[in-house]
């Protein structure tokens, strides 16, 4: 009985960046991830193409904030594969438009994207990270990002565009979005 709710939670669950939704197996295999924040500083460097934009934590994350406040306008906005307005958006245009308000370019797809800054560790995740997934069982590729909004004792809370449910912030702890987990990245 618990298996098949797990299952069935995992299905109604399942949403990706792509143009259809995607549905993972349960093969007895569990991944955990370890969620734990932590305030450590190490010396500022450059990010790769974008200059003059931190990959470490800043003193005064107000550029974090920013991109954060930008992206979270767009809550509740339906998801519209390529789209990059108020009428729809996929995951990667939500982050691109978010950046592109604070005069941060990045690339407009989120394995592209994934490529930049600097990969850090999940214990190390702050404001404005990026946390990167793959949500297709047919791809290796990453096909969907989302910006870390906040950290608590609750876990790491991220917005992103979903085809079912459009521009929403989750939570890292959520089943299907643990398992889709591959890596963090700080280009701020």
């Amino acid at each position: 009985m618990n298996r098949k709710f797990i299952y069935l939670f995992l299905i109604v669950m399942a949403t990706s960046c792509g143009t259809k939704k995607r549905t993972i197996s349960t093969n007895n295999k569990e991944r955990k991830i370890s969620i734990e924040a932590n305030k450590s500083s190490t010396k500022p460097s450059v990010a790769k193409n974008l200059p003059n934009v931190y990959t470490e934590k800043p003193k005064n994350n107000t550029i974090a904030e920013s991109v954060i406040s930008s992206a979270l306008e767009f809550s509740g906005t339906r998801y519209k594969y390529g789209g990059t307005t108020k009428k729809g958006m996929d995951c990667s245009g939500l982050l691109y438009v978010a950046f592109g308000n604070q005069d941060i370019s990045i690339p407009r797809t989120s394995y592209i994207i994934a490529e930049e800054g600097k990969d850090i560790r999940i214990k190390d995740v702050d404001k404005g990270d990026l946390l990167f997934f793959k949500t297709s069982k047919r791809s290796k590729k990453i096909n969907h990002v989302g910006l870390v909004v906040s950290v608590d004792n609750d876990g790491i809370k991220f917005i992103h565009a979903t085809t079912s449910r459009g521009v929403i912030v989750s939570s890292l702890k959520e089943g299907y979005w643990n398992y889709a987990f591959v890596k963090a990245t700080r280009i701020l």
